[in-house]
């Protein structure tokens, strides 16, 4: 092992032993080398003659570029687009974000968690999420309504057994009790278990009450306390699109500083809660459970995350990061948010509305859904496969099939004056099947 790996493993372990159990082979090994990049840093600082170490052409004082490039971006300086951003992101956006969070997420205050590392959006942030902590034959808890992307992440590229709960009750509730068997079944198993908590889901479009919320964290804690490792991780990808009642910030505020066994992780980003999916833009945050000894541990961590960065992609875009960064600032930016918000939720009411008319009640049923971009039909007796393949090929209308019986439908991406015409169309190809 690297000494500098060993080092960060020390520091964990003198504060809290709990996390360094948590991490994987590779997360234990995982280290930011004092190299090229510690040296251009120094250098940054010190050589005000000249610097020859950054891997970059320069020119007359700044970034070499071309100019039929820097032309389509003339509204920005050359120094916040063409060269390497640093491994964990631009520090004002690094902060700008933070402030973002804490304001939007009340539970957050008085919580001690890490500045933001800049991901290359939400997906690279689970994938370190994988790297740090999860090892062959590691269990990682999700609902059985889950992102198939996950299987492949955490099971494919890191050997880990997904282990999945129901995700609803009969009644139309998150099945808090099924959530709450699996995670103990995982503890008496494994001693560890990597919770995904998704919300608003993908691809249900259900959040929780905050009654159910509470819930969740209550057994996680229950069973930290008996003994069980826990790495908590709020995949907040569609964070804000909160239409109805439901929790209205993310658990990890909950999580945060809630035991030493429970190693709380917030995954989010600009891709979109701002509407910028090519910005492949994101954000990981830790949260320690002993709070006396949050900031070792926390730089611990960001370390490892930065070595993963390195050892990976290098850094993230720096153009992407400056767009952000210009968004954040801009007094229009919460109110063009906000138009956009109503928007999709105005979808999202539609679609309630058109199937809660009755029509359809013959052919499907549907999964409760309040949020987000998406929501799911339950099938009564078509095959979904055979459904989306029908409306493909007849109506040219694009679904997407989860198993036998359900389908998903984006809402996100339907104009709310053809939300009728969509049900009518995909209630038509049931039809002809049956």
């Amino acid at each position: 092992m690297n000494p500098l790996a060993k080092e960060l493993n020390d520091l964990i372990a003198q504060h809290n032993p709990h996390v360094v159990e948590m991490l994987s082979d590779l997360g234990k090994n995982i280290f930011f080398p004092k190299g090229i990049l510690t040296q251009s840093a120094e250098a940054k600082d010190k050589a005000h003659k000249y610097n020859a170490t950054i891997g970059i052409a320069t020119e007359n004082g700044g970034p070499m570029y071309l100019k039929c490039i820097q032309d389509k971006l003339s509204g920005f300086d050359p120094k916040d687009i063409f060269p390497y951003a640093p491994p964990a992101g631009r520090p004002e956006l690094r902060s700008l974000w933070r402030e973002k969070m804490l304001r939007e997420n009340p539970s957050m205050q008085g919580k001690h968690y890490s500045n933001p590392v800049v991901t290359s959006a939400l997906t690279h942030g689970l994938s370190i999420v994988g790297d740090l902590f999860v090892g062959v034959d590691d269990h990682v808890v999700l609902p059985d309504m889950l992102w198939g992307n996950y299987n492949l992440t955490f099971g494919t590229c890191n050997g880990g057994v997904v282990k999945k709960h129901n995700t609803f009750t009969a009644t139309g509730g998150y099945d808090i009790e099924a959530f709450r068997t699996t995670l103990k079944q995982t503890a008496a198993e494994k001693g560890k278990a990597v919770v995904i908590l998704n919300f608003p889901n993908n691809p249900s479009g259900y959040t929780p009450t905050v009654a159910e919320g509470d819930a969740l964290v209550a057994a996680i804690l229950d069973v930290a306390k008996s003994g069980c490792n826990i790495v908590a991780v709020t995949d907040d990808a569609y964070f804000g699109l909160f239409y109805e009642d439901s929790l209205k910030e993310s658990l990890f505020g909950k999580l945060a500083n809630l035991h030493p066994r429970i190693l709380a992780i917030k995954l989010d980003g600009a891709t979109k809660e701002e509407f910028v999916w090519g910005f492949r833009t994101g954000f990981i945050t830790f949260a320690n459970g002993d709070t006396k000894a949050t900031p070792d541990v926390l730089t611990a961590l960001e370390k490892k995350t930065m070595g993963i960065i390195r050892a990976k992609i290098s850094n993230c875009p720096h153009p992407s990061q400056t767009f952000v960064i210009e968004a954040l600032r801009s007094p229009e930016f919460p109110i063009q948010k906000e138009e956009k918000f109503q928007v999709m939720k105005g979808r999202s009411l539609e679609v309630k509305r058109v199937l809660n008319s009755g029509k359809y009640d013959s052919v499907w049923g549907y999964y409760p859904f309040n949020s987000g971009y998406f929501m799911c039909l339950k099938l009564k007796s078509l095959d979904a496969e055979k459904l989306r393949l029908h409306l493909l090929d007849k109506y040219g209308v694009g679904t997407i099939s989860i198993g036998k019986t359900d389908l998903r439908i984006a809402f996100s991406c339907i104009a709310k004056e053809n939300i009728q015409e969509l049900f009518d169309i995909i209630f038509q190809a049931a039809k002809d099947l049956s």
